[in-house]
């Protein structure tokens, strides 16, 4: 397989991956999260807004034995995915559904599902400028899915004592948790990450578990780069593994 003239060829940890040269492209933010789910070796997984695939196929190649289903709405990633799956030999692991995450209660039974995971738009769709191209956008801001449908379709899809995990900003952190509590989603484990240290979170990975009693764990931050500039040892070997 080749990529398209609109294409890159890129490889991150071991993975090969058919990017867009101008729309969507995966950013740091997939590997933190990859990185911080904990799942069984035989769980069953689902990504809500799967993109090009990339969490999901990192994901497949660290946990041997998980089957995980990516959904994504728009069809060009959807496509995409399909595609780095393919690329990366995990046709029998990970499948690709395309459509609305809104759909899913009429796709899916309740409480299928052993952990569910999300990198999605942090952005109301009247805050920040709005890419004029359309993937871009809607990895951006909540144009195909707002933050409270997300967590109430994360709360129906999962099994009991399941996991929901996310990187989200911490400007809604308070917005978010109240969201999850509400949904029976009891915050378990957070994780801050910082640019340098000294300077405030820019995002922040959180852990969630359905049907929980209230204990959080804060787990020490996780700075990106060092104060000249290079990555920090805890980065490097997150993107060595």
């Amino acid at each position: 397989m080749n990529p398209n003239p609109d294409e890159t060829l890129d490889t991150i940890k071991g993975v090969k991956l058919f990017q867009s040269k101008r729309g969507y492209r995966f950013s740091m933010d997939a590997v933190l999260l990859e990185n911080f789910i904990k799942a069984g070796q035989s769980a069953n997984g689902i990504e809500l807004g799967t993109g090009s695939g990339i969490i999901s196929i990192l994901l497949a190649k660290r946990i041997k034995k998980t089957k995980i289903t990516g959904v994504e709405i728009q069809k060009s990633l959807a496509e995409n995915a399909r595609r780095n799956i393919s690329l990366n030999n995990l046709d029998d692991r990970i499948a690709i559904l395309e459509a609305d995450i809104l759909s899913l209660k009429k796709v899916f039974p309740a409480n299928k599902f052993d952990f569910v995971f999300s990198n999605p738009p942090f952005r109301k769709t009247r805050t920040g400028l709005i890419s004029n191209d359309s993937e871009r956008a809607a990895a951006r801001h909540e144009i195909n899915i707002k933050l409270p449908d997300l967590v109430n379709t994360a709360s129906y899809l999962l099994k009991n004592a399941g996991k929901f995990y996310m990187i989200y900003h911490p400007f809604r952190l308070i917005e978010l948790i109240a969201l999850l509590q509400s949904k029976h989603l009891e915050p378990k484990r957070i994780q801050f990450v910082h640019s340098k240290a000294g300077e405030e979170a820019k995002m922040v990975l959180i852990e969630a578990l359905k049907n929980s009693g209230a204990w959080l764990t804060v787990e020490p931050p996780l700075c990106i780069y060092e104060e000249d500039g290079e990555y920090t040892a805890e980065m490097k070997r997150i993107y060595e593994e």
